[in-house]
């Protein structure tokens, strides 16, 4: 076949051997002595070219004569067992099912083998615990055949009357992921497997698996990758034209992000979707993108199953021995069309006549056992039946499900976290303050450096003498209040962990999380991991100029164990965009759709300062717009709201205006008696504005998370003379607070700030509204109209007011950019809307 082109040209009259003998395609190879193949690695990551190359000419010229590397145990008619499996799954969803979406695997049979042959041989070699990650075509097989879920689970999920329980929307089936813990048979040993549930965004899944992988790798102490490790399965397509792959690819050997080595495994269908290769990219292979890292790349005929299963046994010892990355190509082919109901004839007429002629690969291989002697016709068509006997039973139990559990899909279980029906242990958060001593002692070590004959800048020596001021005199400033909420989960055993671009020092040079020695080269101290002697480590790392990668990889950090706190922080707020990916698919909409529980925190710089579009805005209404509590209901007030609104929203949006807050909010996420993503928008300004600071008093025991700041001045102390009421959020409160003052309307003009937006304080508003009846009511944004919170809020007031009260808009009018780039134009427009802010008479007269 014309597509078997793509086997490494190499290899030469030797590659004969990793084809079927109706295909082989002879190539000229260079002499040895020219050197090593360009797809293996130059030895530069460690291991040796020359020792896969010898690998590699020694099982060609005699496969039996290779033992130790590449070696499998299992015998010939097992491997045929479970080809056959693997065929006879698809054929029976075929048979059964003949008008759904599957997404098969027929034309790539072998991939089963050869993953199953993946976990073999890593087990073997240490391997406790493998987390998979695969776009949607043989995803059902994986599941059944590796993953080893109850058959009857699958088969009920293509029964349409099927009532789903009320978990959430739920997922279509080629979606959705397992956990399982096992025994392997090949090796006796325990195994865990875990296959992610991930979208139809191909290599979205890949840096959540890294990250979930580099978590279970360090809360098992696996620093070496020995015991955990990573499978990614990939389309060629996908797999060249995707960008995550090359940024995923680019955190697999930093320090922070390293997993020890992953095996790739790319379905190499010679088609994307109806896309010839010729016009998908623009290298010879799909797996160069490999090579960025110096990967080495085995290309394989998948209609070869024992040079299939050779080839994936040296990669499993490959990554098991050097801890590094490799790629296995399995050439194969897509028998039928992108899915089950697509006609590929359209587009491939020529490839098709050509696929609709092979010979299906378990028919060639049983073939072929069967005429050695290896197996009997009949022993072979009792495996069949057999496998037969095993799917009608299970799709006669999945007839008596009458309801389609989600949590039973679940990925990433967290034993003990909830009761045994997957529901928190209690509707409370108890109060997030912290005794006076504890601050007082995180205070000290913040202003310190622990390692002795450790000199530092001299400019870090000032920022340090600063917050021992503030810390005797019991005041904290942004990065301060981040210090003490980091350094109080650190003491109660939660690990910290904060990851993002240049996040050690911090964009605004206001974190110095990590110290540097300015006379010894890459000497570091970090003051986070120095506070107590039975702490929880604390993971500070500034991340590669990446923001799908890195949040992906973060996000599946944060799966692993609910029992610590995983940030991640944009440089500036609007740069979460090249993320959006991950924001839309996954952290949004991850609980509804796999009943998986994250809590995740994105820290998004944003503020109107002047900077320009792209340095500004966090994009706060798509966070809002993407949030699923119901703007016309009224609730009932109930003595658990609060907490109960939490857990019934999708996540968490806050803009504190206060370092106390911002204390709360962080520890407050790890007290819930759940998990939900928190995203904040922290400010730029505020970092060093002299009003912006909290006393230790708002931060001590039996105080807690504020999620409306009442007014507290005069106007506070005579309500019924307030002729206006202000609503706003973050930055924008302390602008308005200078213009009141400088108008001398303290008594007339109150201000109240909603630090949590989403779920809305409805409960609190309610309130504040009722205190001043006869005041006007507005909400006053920095933001344009068009954007920011107004056309969030707006509708959730006329709820709760029962629409007897307007609440009017005060900030700048709809734009197309969040921005201007103009410094007199940003001020220009800050004055006009402060203006109208305090004019009490501009809106006499209008209705609503």
């Amino acid at each position: 076949m014309s597509q078997l082109r793509l086997l490494p040209s190499w290899l030469g009259a030797r590659a004969s051997r990793l084809l079927a003998p109706h295909d082989v395609q002879m190539f000229n190879r260079p002499s040895r002595s020219s050197g090593p193949p360009a797809t293996f690695p130059s030895g530069k990551r460690g291991g040796s070219s020359s020792y896969m190359e010898e690998m590699y000419f020694a099982w060609l010229e005699n496969p039996q004569s290779v033992h130790k590397v590449g070696a499998s145990s299992l015998p010939l008619g097992a491997r045929l067992w479970r080809a056959s499996r693997e065929n006879r799954f698809e054929d029976f969803l075929a048979r059964k099912w003949s008008s759904e979406k599957r997404f098969g695997l027929e034309g790539c049979e072998v991939m089963i083998p050869a993953l199953k042959t993946i976990i073999d041989k890593s087990s073997e070699m240490g391997i406790e615990n493998v987390i998979l990650g695969m776009p949607h075509r043989g995803r059902l097989n994986v599941l059944a055949n590796v993953i080893r879920k109850d058959l009857e689970q699958i088969f009920c999920q293509f029964d349409p009357k099927l009532e789903a329980a009320d978990e959430g929307s739920g997922d279509v089936k080629y979606h959705l992921g397992m956990y399982h813990e096992r025994i392997n048979r090949v090796t006796n040993r325990n195994i865990t497997l875990s296959l992610v549930a991930n979208p139809s965004h191909l290599e979205a899944v890949d840096p959540v698996v890294q990250g979930k992988t580099k978590a279970e790798q360090f809360y098992r102490g696996d620093a070496q990758g020995k015991k955990v490790m990573s499978i990614l399965v990939h389309g060629d397509a996908a797999f060249a034209g995707q960008g995550v792959v090359y940024e995923t690819f680019h955190l697999s050997d930093l320090p922070s992000y390293t997993t020890n080595g992953t095996v790739h495994v790319v379905v190499n269908n010679q088609i994307g979707f109806t896309t010839d290769p010729r016009m998908a990219r623009s290298s010879p292979y799909p797996t160069d993108v490999a090579r960025v890292v110096n990967a080495p790349i085995f290309h394989v005929n998948a209609d070869d199953p024992e040079a299939v299963i050779y080839v994936c046994s040296v990669a499993a010892e490959w990554r098991n021995t050097f801890n590094k990355d490799v790629v296995v190509d399995l050439v194969c082919y897509r028998r039928r069309g992108h899915n089950e109901m697509d006609e590929p004839m359209f587009t491939q007429p020529l490839m098709y006549k050509q696929i609709h002629r092979q010979v299906p690969v378990l028919k060639k291989y049983a073939d072929k056992l069967i005429t050695e002697g290896t197996v009997t016709l009949q022993e072979f068509e009792e495996e069949i039946a057999k496998y037969d006997r095993i799917c009608e039973e299970a799709y006669g139990r999945s007839k008596d499900k009458k309801i389609l559990h989600i949590k039973h899909w679940l990925d990433s279980p967290w034993p003990g976290f909830f009761n045994v029906d997957g529901e928190p242990k209690s509707m409370t958060c108890p109060a997030t303050g912290i005794p006076e001593d504890v601050l007082t002692h995180i205070g000290e070590v913040a202003s310190s450096v622990p390692l002795e004959d450790f000199k530092i800048h001299t400019g870090l020596s000032r920022i340090l003498r600063g917050r021992a001021d503030m810390t005797k005199k019991q005041t904290v400033d942004w990065a301060l209040a981040e210090y003490m909420a980091f350094g109080s989960l650190l003491k109660e055993g939660i690990h910290v962990r904060l990851s993002g671009q240049d996040v050690e020092r911090g964009t605004f040079s206001h974190r110095h999380h990590v110290l540097h020695d300015q006379e010894v080269d890459r000497r570091t101290c970090v003051p986070m991991n120095h506070l107590w002697p039975d702490q929880a480590p604390y993971t500070v790392c500034n991340s590669s100029l990446s923001e799908y990668g890195v949040l992906g990889f973060e996000l599946g950090y944060a799966m692993a164990s609910p029992n610590a706190l995983v940030l991640w922080e944009a440089q500036f707020g609007d740069f979460h965009n090249t993320a959006q990916c991950i924001i839309d698919q996954f952290i949004s909409t991850g609980q509804a759709k796999w009943v998986r529980h994250n809590g995740i925190v994105l820290l998004l710089p944003h503020g109107m300062e002047g900077m320009g579009p792209e340095h500004s805005s966090a994009r706060p209404e798509r966070f809002l717009q993407m949030s699923n509590d119901d703007s016309d209901a009224y609730p009932v007030f109930t003595e658990d709201f609060e907490v109960s609104q939490l857990y019934d929203c999708n996540w968490i949006v806050v803009n504190c205006s206060t370092p106390a807050n911002y204390f709360h909010v962080l520890r407050r996420q790890v007290l819930l008696p759940f998990r939900k993503p928190l995203i904040i928008f922290t400010p730029k300004s505020l970092l060093r504005h002299p009003e912006a600071k909290s006393s230790f008093d708002q931060m001590v025991s039996g105080t807690s998370f504020q999620r409306v700041i009442s007014e507290d001045g005069p106007a506070a102390q005579a309500p019924e003379q307030v002729r206006r009421l202000i609503f706003c959020t973050g930055k924008v409160y302390y602008d308005l607070v200078k213009e009141r003052s400088s108008q001398g309307l303290e008594e007339q003009v109150a201000i109240t700030r909603l630090e949590q937006i989403s779920p809305f304080p409805f409960d609190l508003i309610k309130t504040e509204a009722e205190k001043y009846p006869g005041a006007e009511l507005v909400w006053c944004q920095e933001e344009h109209k068009n954007m920011g919170y107004y056309d969030y809020i707006s509708p959730r007031f006329m709820t709760i007011l029962s629409r007897a009260r307007p609440i009017w808009y005060v900030g700048r009018d709809p734009a197309a950019a969040p921005a201007t780039g103009n410094r007199n134009t940003h001020l220009v427009s800050l004055k006009k809307f402060l203006d109208t802010a305090f004019n009490l008479q501009v809106f006499e007269g209008k209705t609503f």
